[in-house]
């Protein structure tokens, strides 16, 4: 058979055209011609076929009116109004849903996760997916004939890094294999995947109650990792009115990294915990900073059920290309539930491919499920086996640095903060907001003197460190909520575009040494934000507008505090009860409550709120029921 000629294969890749000559044309349904689409910067047009269905061309009239396009919010609205009018029961909350009694639910997933490198996997091209559409485009991205593969040594360093923070073996050779299969996205009618000699296997990843796994699953559980494996990415379809959909080649041939987790879930929270934990900790090794919201990690969740006790697993099902944690979780509950209803009135689940759409209620079915038959899996010819030296791997290793589960560890233990903040300071920004809490706790240790070398108390130490976790998050995340137009700054990923990391030191120095009040504290930070002040001037400030804290004297605090007990007797009765054993708790509300008359009267300018308390207690038990017995 003679050489198909370059221009001819053009015109069928791009525009689906096939020529009258020969014997394809009699054999394959004429495709109907492609559209013509301008663009506007350049001039030059793009031909791409817009028909849903080779075998039909519909025609609208010219002067057809456009159909009203309906908001996926008010879809969702009306959708929830109409099943609320149905009478269908209220759909039961994730949490409380996570069981079937009599039946066990099994689920496997695949991650898809994209590398942070410059170049794509088999061409020079850059892998910026975020510049003008199709300008990142290598002739072998786009199946040019005569071009060839050409592996980027470079994209090995960022999966190496991701599969060790899984805790894989990293294989020395490994081969890629071709998936055949033909759609618009894949140019070349096969992707390069590493099918059958991946270069890393046999990992684990170790969830916590703190992850957010099922209550069912207890204090932890570990996932098995089956294999790691490089492949490339297909093409970006945009879909448009009217059934035309737009193709972006800047995204083929990414490199991407293919998790395959052992079908050990059983529960669907810990499913969305596993995809979260993962997500994590690529970031955390910098091998792909691109989360699920933002499009550089999707999930494949393969579904399977059986009743309590039987041998096997159940036929399973595969959801794929969920984008988002909350989808991972609906879906899962909803392909479980459909599973169980077919099982349940006679039926046989069928294995097939199935998706999910925003809002949905249901899974719908795609396909039939192909096998390793369907794809014709086989060796790439063209490329050579990929051969990994042990001295990469430990140099790799070694700087890997503290991996997220450490350094919660020690945020906890150390610090003294919350399993919630700990997690939250080590996943919020990409991972940067905890390195502007470093900042900002090494800066205040500064401005209070504190010298590396001398060991200050435990005690000490996790107070610095609470107070300065509490700005860094709570603080500074009610700052984002309540200025206007701080939204898409929080958004750029640093803290620190937002307050300067010495700025709010300087501050809570004089907050942590009680020479301003929490109230001044957050005046000033206020201005920060506002670059009215800096770390230079958050001083001059405070002496320029009188907000220095002149404590009250002890004599002061506890007159005041005796004062505000009178004509108090009910709630002293409270304090009374409890010292004669009477009651179970101590009256901690009513303690506050009398605080926060201590508070008024004698102005907050010049109070500590834990002083106050104290003191407050301590009158109250030392003179206000010193007459009654234990």
């Amino acid at each position: 058979m003679s050489r198909i000629p370059t221009a001819e294969l053009s015109r069928y890749l791009l525009a689906g055209q096939l020529t009258r000559n020969g014997c394809l044309y009699s054999q394959i349904p004429r495709i109907p011609p492609a559209r013509q689409l301008r663009r506007p910067s350049t001039g030059q047009t793009r031909t791409l076929n817009t028909q849903s269905d080779p075998t039909t061309t519909p025609t609208t009239p010219q002067n057809a009116p456009t159909p009203a396009i309906t908001p996926l919010r008010k879809q969702l609205k009306d959708q929830a109004k109409a099943a609320k009018a149905s009478g269908k029961k209220k759909k039961k909350k994730n949490v409380d849903n996570q069981t079937v009694p009599g039946w066990d639910l099994t689920v496997g997933i695949e991650i898809h996760a994209q590398l942070n490198t410059a170049r794509k996997l088999f061409s020079p091209a850059a892998s910026s997916v975020n510049d003008k559409p199709n300008s990142h485009v290598a002739l072998f991205d786009v199946a040019m004939p005569g071009s060839q593969p050409l592996f980027q040594p470079e994209t090995l360093i960022p999966a190496v890094r991701a599969a060790l923070a899984l805790g894989c073996n990293i294989q020395p050779v490994s081969r890629f294999d071709r998936k055949h299969y033909f759609h618009w996205d894949q140019p070349s009618g096969y992707q390069i995947t590493q099918y059958y000699h991946p270069f890393a296997r046999d990992g684990c990843i170790s969830l916590q109650a703190r992850d957010g796994i099922a209550a069912e699953d207890g204090e932890g559980v570990e996932i098995g990792i089956q294999q790691v494996q490089m492949e490339q990415d297909t093409a970006k379809t945009m879909a448009q009115p009217g059934g035309v959909h737009w193709l972006d080649f800047n995204r083929v041939g990414l490199p991407l990294v293919e998790i395959i987790t052992r079908p050990q879930i059983h529960h669907p929270a810990t499913a969305v915990a596993l995809v979260r934990k993962v997500q994590m900790l690529l970031r955390s090794v910098d091998a792909c900073v691109l989360g699920m919201e933002a499009g550089g990690l999707r999930a494949d969740i393969n579904v399977s059920v059986r009743r309590t006790g039987a041998e096997g697993l159940g036929t399973r099902t595969e959801i794929k290309n969920l984008s988002s944690f909350k989808a991972v979780e609906d879906a899962i509950i909803a392909e479980r539930d459909r599973q169980i209803a077919v099982l349940e009135a006679g039926g046989v689940v069928a294995g097939e491919t199935r998706g999910w759409s925003l809002g949905s209620t249901e899974t719908r079915r795609l396909r039939g499920k192909e096998g390793e038959v369907d794809y014709r899996y086989m060796p790439d010819p063209d490329l050579a086996p990929v051969v990994i030296g042990e001295d990469l791997v430990a140099r790799l290793a070694s700087s890997l640095g503290m991996l997220p589960d450490a350094e919660v560890d020690q945020l906890i233990d150390e610090y003294g903060l919350s399993a919630k903040d700990a997690i939250s300071l080590t996943t919020i920004d990409n991972g940067s907001r905890i390195e502007y809490f470093y900042r900002v706790l090494d800066a205040l240790e500064q401005q209070l003197g504190i010298k590396a070398d001398i060991e200050s108390t435990d005690d000490a130490k996790q107070r610095r460190a609470l107070i300065a976790a509490n700005w860094c998050l709570h603080e500074l995340g009610k700052l984002v909520e309540t200025a206007p137009g701080v939204e898409t700054a929080a958004l750029s990923g640093d803290a620190e575009t937002l307050v300067p990391s010495a700025a709010l030191a300087t501050i809570l120095a004089h907050l942590h040494s009680r020479r301003i009040t929490t109230k001044v504290a957050k005046e000033l930070f206020w201005r920060a934000f506002r670059r009215e002040i800096s770390a230079d001037t958050v001083t001059t400030a405070i002496d320029d507008d009188g907000l220095w804290f002149k404590e009250l004297s002890q004599d002061e605090y506890a007159a005041l505090a005796d004062e505000v007990v009178q004509g108090e007797e009910k709630v002293l009765g409270e304090f009374a009860r409890f010292k004669q054993g009477k009651a179970k708790a101590y009256p901690q509300g009513k303690l506050m409550f009398l605080v926060g008359k201590m508070m008024r009267q004698g102005g907050d300018q010049r109070m500590d709120p834990a002083e106050a308390e104290r003191v407050l207690r301590a009158r109250i038990e030392e003179v206000h029921l010193s007459g009654l017995g234990e």
